[in-house]
């Protein structure tokens, strides 16, 4: 048997080791201790709140939108009740199952679901909750409630669904909703920093007046609060509370409305004519503005169209696919956006500038064959055998080429400019929308700094019909029609009337505005007599009411209309191909038909800038569509003036005429 025996100097070898164990064990514990004292002491009453906090789950409920309105309170923009269903991806335990569980509830693939939620996780984070479909049917609701309580993450939510019940009617003017990217947040915060803060989720005005009026018809979100359980999901117990005392839910405040100059009647009017015929089963292509002489939008139409309730419900890849690659832009606001040449459309404003310096008078005769030779280069008319020796009357009435060709030569282009940009053409309106674009009225300046030429002589013949380097917006044209029609008045187009509260009181009001008045003297010096205007406005009438007018076959009962008819060229075409069958060509390569006009002809109140966009020809392009709209307004407006006038007639059906090649 072995003993063992203690040596005293071999345990003095370990005294130091053991010393530094204790010392580590009492630095590690007086540590916990000051740890445990800063939680509990200095931080307690903050963590307890955190944590009390943490199992209070705040809801936002969405303010509903303000309404459009109409300027004679009709609805143009309204809400409706909806439901939606969210998932928040913290709460999602497995995601394969959750995707086979609910996707075929909302007749989304499960493989769809599990992407959305993981792309979201990957911009948002895994506590951004994640709207997968809006809109839902009281089926999907009642499905989705039955499969909620075995769901952690899985909520349905009342909403509001912004509704537009003039559908693809006017959609590029009211535009459309959407949810905010995590891009735009940081945007809309610092933009709209001392008004309102927007997080993810937020649905925000993406286009038109949605997006124009956002600090308007927005509202105030609410906060509802509610206790949940480690899964996420709602607790049944008692009102929730910190402390003892009750949190209050905080109520949404709706958004205020606006009421906008839009007459909701001669819109659909518009619309209708527009889209009841054209060059495909789809109607007409182009662009249509409605505007009273002072300024007020009364229609606005742009064609090919979308309708903005499938943006509010969730656009669906395929839908959203289509509209991109549309070749004829639904999305886009051709009224503001698309810049063609005006053609013939241009003639007047460059009859303004030939009287006002004197080029010609109101007796001066030109001859106006066929074909113009300028240099060894033909310059043909539109009427192949030419209109004869002609005034400026009749060359406005009758649209001959030759006669402005001459009218370019002798002007040049910086004159012709000095007179037309003051008018509008190559400016912004200032209309209260985004993304207007100004078109282009030439100078010897412009081309230099643009296109890094000089000016060459002959380019003053094809800016004198519109083509060349000219392009112009409906809206400007219309601009520069009300600048002759009102003898010199270049106003600013508006579309907001008012902006009112929920208690009818206006908040805010647009008023008609006179930008410049021509007669007076400009800043480059140029101004422009009354008389000058009278001759160029006698001109415009004949062109509906005139022996040879190119509008001539469409008429209003009681009430003459004034006006260019114009074809845009929209390529070039050799000698021989000029005066060919515009219709048997591709769509892509037929002319644009304009028509630009205002009634009445002796005291104008409103003016229709049509633009019909590869329909071969104005007079039947054009005309036909705001002949309709004049009869709407006059109809609404002014009732006994078309009543008096078939009862003096009689009502006969009158025929249409079939397209013609002559003038425009």
């Amino acid at each position: 048997m072995s003993t063992y025996v203690s040596n005293p100097d071999e345990a003095k070898e370990y005294h130091s080791r053991y010393r530094m164990f204790y010392i580590v064990i009492a630095l590690t514990f007086t540590v916990l201790t000051m740890r445990l004292w800063y939680l509990q002491i200095i931080s307690g009453n903050e963590l307890r709140e955190f944590s009390e906090k943490n199992r209070i789950k705040q809801n936002k409920i969405t303010a509903p939108r303000g309404l459009m309105l109409d300027r004679d309170g009709k609805v143009l923009v309204e809400n409706l009740p909806g439901f939606e269903v969210l998932l928040t991806p913290q709460y999602i335990e497995a995601l394969p199952d959750l995707a086979k569980t609910i996707g075929p509830i909302l007749g989304m693939d499960p493989e769809k679901v599990i992407q959305k939620v993981q792309k979201s996780r990957r911009q948002n984070g895994p506590f951004a909750q994640i709207r997968l479909k809006e809109n839902l049917s009281r089926e999907e609701v009642f499905r989705l409630k039955r499969v909620r309580l075995d769901t952690p993450g899985l909520e349905i939510r009342e909403s509001i669904v912004r509704y537009y019940p003039l559908r693809e009617n006017g959609a590029q003017l009211f535009g459309y909703v959407g949810e905010i990217s995590k891009r735009q947040i940081p945007i809309f915060n610092e933009q709209y920093k001392d008004f309102m803060k927007f997080d993810q989720g937020d649905i925000i005005g993406k286009s038109g007046l949605e997006e124009t009026l956002e600090r308007d018809i927005r509202g105030t979100d609410g906060i509802s609060f509610i206790q949940v359980d480690a899964h996420g999901r709602e607790a049944v117990t008692q009102t929730p509370n910190i402390y003892g005392e009750q949190i209050r839910d905080q109520v949404p405040v709706h958004g205020n409305n606006a009421v906008l100059t839009i007459d909701r009647d001669i819109q659909e009017a518009a619309y209708k004519a527009f889209t009841v015929t054209g060059i495909d089963l789809r109607g007409h292509i182009g662009s249509i503005l409605v505007m009273k002489t002072n300024g007020e939008v009364l229609a606005w139409v742009s064609a090919p169209s979308f309708d903005p309730n499938e943006f509010s419900t969730g656009i669906t890849p395929s839908t959203w696919s289509r509209l991109i690659n549309d070749p004829f832009k639904p999305l886009r606001n051709k009224v503001i956006q698309d810049h063609n040449p005006p053609g013939s459309t241009f003639k007047p404003l460059v009859a303004v500038a030939a009287l006002s310096e004197k080029v010609i008078t109101p007796t001066t005769i030109v001859p106006a064959p066929g074909v113009f030779y300028f240099g060894r280069r033909p310059y043909h008319d539109s009427l192949k055998q030419g209109h004869g020796n002609i005034t400026v009357f009749q060359a406005i009435e009758q649209s001959s080429n030759v006669f402005f060709y001459k009218m370019g030569i002798a002007l040049g282009v910086d004159k012709m400019y000095d007179y037309i940009n003051p008018m509008g053409i190559g400016q912004k309106t200032g209309i209260e929308l985004s993304r207007e674009v100004s078109g282009i009225m030439p100078n010897s300046a412009w081309k230099k700094s643009a296109v890094g030429e000089e000016w060459q002589p002959g380019e003053n013949l094809s800016t004198a019909i519109g083509q060349g380097f000219v392009t112009t917006t409906p809206i400007s044209m219309a601009i520069a029609y009300n600048s002759i029609a009102t003898e010199g008045k270049v106003v600013k187009p508006f579309i907001i009337r008012k902006v009112l509260d929920q208690d009818g009181k206006v908040l805010r009001e647009n008023f008609p505005q006179v930008v410049r008045d021509l007669q007076q003297p400009q800043p480059n010096g140029i101004k422009i007599s009354p008389e000058t205007f009278k001759v160029v406005k006698e001109g415009m009438r004949l062109v509906a009411n005139g022996p040879r007018g190119t509008a001539r076959y469409w008429k209003v009962p009681g009430v003459e209309f004034a006006g260019k008819t114009g074809t845009a060229q929209v390529m070039g075409f050799s000698a021989d191909q000029i005066h060919a069958s515009c219709t048997a060509r591709p769509i892509h390569m037929r002319h644009h038909g304009w028509f630009v006009s205002y009634a009445p002809a002796e005291n104008p109140e409103i003016v229709v800038a049509v633009l019909a966009e590869h329909s071969c020809h104005g007079n039947t392009g054009g005309v036909p569509i705001a002949r309709d709209i004049y009869n709407a307004y006059f109809q609404k407006y002014h009732p006994d003036i078309i009543a008096n006038a078939l009862k003096q007639k009689g009502v006969k059906k009158k025929v249409e005429p079939a397209a013609t090649t002559e003038g425009e």
